[in-house]
């Protein structure tokens, strides 16, 4: 029996993987300009958009594609080049937490009109209101399902993204 290629679902997630890489692509380069990686601008959003401006090492490892040995690395290097900082986690001694320093947030604050100029121009402007509601209703819908631990130390702010 064969497969039929034209299947919609192969159509669907192609044209995500097209979107994302195209996307990443532009963004990346915005990026390299302000001596930041694609990694490192995500762990320092995360960072900035979570309660109190930290989360466990665990939980950003669960928001990023990163695994926690690879966030361990990212966040050594990040630390060594003053964006972040660790702090003991004073009811578990096995975890830390990762925080933004003020230079992170700085950092953070000159990359961010440039990259909201990309994400309106390449993303948010293509779609319309009713578009984009449904579409991060759906993509929510599709991470909480594939990767639930994405939202792991946000329990205080809403909504998840």
């Amino acid at each position: 029996m064969s497969t039929d290629l034209d299947d919609p679902r192969f159509t669907a997630f192609g044209l995500f993987a097209e979107a994302f890489t195209g996307l990443t692509a532009r963004f990346n380069t915005q990026l390299e300009e302000h001596r930041l990686s694609g990694v490192e601008f995500e762990v320092l959003m995360r960072l900035a958009r979570s309660p109190g401006r930290r989360l466990r090492m665990t939980d950003l490892a669960g928001q990023t594609s990163l695994s926690t040995s690879g966030v361990t690395r990212v966040v050594d290097r990040m630390e060594r080049d003053g964006l972040v900082r660790r702090e003991a986690c004073p009811s578990d001694r096995r975890s830390s937490f990762a925080v933004i320093t003020d230079a992170g947030r700085q950092r953070l604050d000159e990359v961010l009109p440039g990259h909201l100029e990309l994400l309106q121009q390449w993303f948010i402007g293509q779609l319309s209101q009713p578009e984009l509601d449904g579409m991060l209703e759906s993509m929510r819908k599709i991470r909480d399902a594939v990767n639930p631990c994405a939202t792991a130390g946000t329990e205080e702010r809403q909504p998840a993204a």
